[in-house]
């Protein structure tokens, strides 16, 4: 019997969780999304529901749990067979099931900091290579990395947060308003699973269609040279180390521009993908917050 899956578009609220989520959809190379949040805040039922979405493509979510050895993540190599016959045998793994699909990785800063560097790895490259006595084997894992966690848990260590593209923190509704249609929603669709789903499929459609003609123009949204340098100033006056947050940050607003049916990057596209790939990368005190609002990021760019 197939599972019926809460729709994407009858998510209340969480607005960064769910753009975030559709930009690396619309361009997988974004680098993958970090949700950072409380239990209970829609984060895999978010995911989950991209798979409705992409049925078209018949992506599924793959998950990684968090006891996963290195081996069952990546695959292994018989040494004794390849020894005796010249022939590579591959045992597959999780990132071979990955490949074309969504890789979910629930209380991901409760795993080794060895495996996730090897997924962060796989998804830059979109290929994942075993070398074991000599002999390696290389396959396709081009994924959309997803991982969720509870900063009151632990965090990652930074070196891993900085490899991650965006990172949205999310907390539960305090508008009361929103925190009834929430429970409304969720009890109508217990009560009848298919009539919920089918009062959503027209949104649901209009979304498709939306992240269809994103994906059509994406290659052909332009940007200038003033919208380089803002992205260079920014960075510079929040202290970001390295280059991969501006890289990441023309990236996601050229995704922006492009969900927008745009062909150019605009000035606000910035700001919103700035609060999306800066704040993980910010240097900080144990005792300050990360976040960055559109506001702040709004101020700052007015002051340069």
């Amino acid at each position: 019997m197939e599972k019926k899956i809460y729709p994407f578009t009858a998510i209340v609220g969480q607005e960064d969780m769910k753009e975030a989520l559709l930009l690396n959809i619309i361009n997988p190379s974004l680098g993958g999304v970090l949700i950072r949040g409380e239990k209970g805040t829609a984060k895999s039922t978010a995911v989950r529901a991209l798979t409705q979405l992409l049925k078209k493509y018949d992506t599924k979510v793959v998950n990684l749990p968090i006891s996963a050895t290195e081996d069952r993540v990546v695959g292994t190599l018989d040494i004794e067979h390849a020894i005796k016959t010249g022939e590579k045998k591959f045992e597959k793994g999780i990132l071979y099931t990955a490949d074309k699909n969504i890789l979910y990785v629930d209380e991901i800063n409760l795993l080794e900091d060895h495996i996730v560097d090897v997924l962060l790895d796989a998804a830059a490259m979109g290929v994942n290579t075993i070398e074991r006595e000599g002999i390696s084997y290389s396959h396709p894992s081009k994924f959309i990395l997803v991982g969720t966690m509870n900063p009151e848990e632990g965090d990652l260590r930074p070196q891993l947060l900085d490899r991650f593209g965006l990172v949205v923190d999310i907390c539960g509704e305090r508008n009361v308003d929103k925190r009834v249609e929430i429970v409304t929603r969720r009890i109508e669709f217990e009560d009848n699973k298919d009539k919920f789903i089918d009062s959503w499929e027209s949104k649901e459609n209009d979304l498709r269609v939306k992240i269809e003609k994103a994906r059509d123009i994406l290659s052909d949204v332009k940007y200038s040279n003033e919208i380089l340098q803002l992205i260079a100033k920014i960075g510079i006056t929040l202290g970001v180390d390295g280059h991969r947050c501006d890289l990441s940050i023309i990236k996601t607003a050229i995704t922006l521009a492009a969900l927008e049916g745009r062909l150019s990057v605009q000035k606000n596209d910035i700001l919103k993908a700035a609060k999306l790939a800066i704040p993980h990368r910010m240097r900080k005190t144990p005792f300050e917050d990360s976040k960055l609002s559109l506001e702040s990021l709004e101020k700052l760019v007015e002051s340069l």
